[in-house]
């Protein structure tokens, strides 16, 4: 290492350690100690690359795994396939995306938050491009509009609960399980769902 130079941390390198210590400590846990701590940056530094502060960082966060998911989760549905064959590579987008259950949902730490109005848009509307994307591929496998949506929030509520649990209880199999079942619990004849 070269003496006298500084690391220089870009935007994008603090944005991708901000995933973390939000997931690790949440948006009302962290405080700028700990992030100045996890990005190298010191205050000033944080409030160049966000001068808006803390809600800045959690607004680039979101962005930043709301873009992540798109690609990860939500890109196979778009693509060519059966609806269940789309559907189990989302589930193994979902698997992938939180670490086979290991990870938090960021959507969920921010929604919990005291501050969590703040960013009830941002929340509402990847929850709902999620939704909307799972119910449309469930109207192209048949369902009817009103029940297709029904059970695309029902993923997502199956989702976010098993992560929860697999958080609470320290084990993931939950998680693991309801993404195994999700494409046939999505796909099934409305009378055995």
């Amino acid at each position: 290492m070269v003496r006298g130079r500084r690391s220089r941390t870009s935007r994008e390198d603090a944005v991708q350690t901000l995933v973390d210590v939000f997931r690790r400590c949440g948006y009302d846990g962290a405080t700028l100690s700990m992030i100045s701590e996890a990005t190298g940056l010191g205050r000033a530094s944080l409030y160049h690359h966000f001068p808006g502060g803390k809600q800045e960082m959690a607004t680039a966060v979101l962005e930043a795994v709301g873009a992540s998911f798109r690609e990860v989760v939500l890109k196979p549905l778009r693509e060519e396939g059966s609806p269940e064959g789309r559907l189990r590579r989302m589930g193994d987008g979902l698997a992938a995306f939180y670490g086979d259950g290991e990870k938090a949902c960021l959507i969920g730490v921010f929604a919990l938050a005291d501050a969590g109005a703040i960013f009830r848009k941002i929340v509402a509307a990847k929850l709902q491009g999620w939704i909307d994307t799972v119910a449309a591929i469930l109207e192209e496998a048949g369902l009817d509009e009103n029940l297709a949506r029904e059970r695309a929030e029902e993923s997502a509520i199956a989702i976010q609960g098993s992560l929860i649990l697999a958080r609470g209880l320290g084990d993931s199999s939950a998680f693991q399980r309801v993404v195994d079942q999700l494409p046939d619990r999505l796909l099934a004849p409305a009378r055995e769902a």
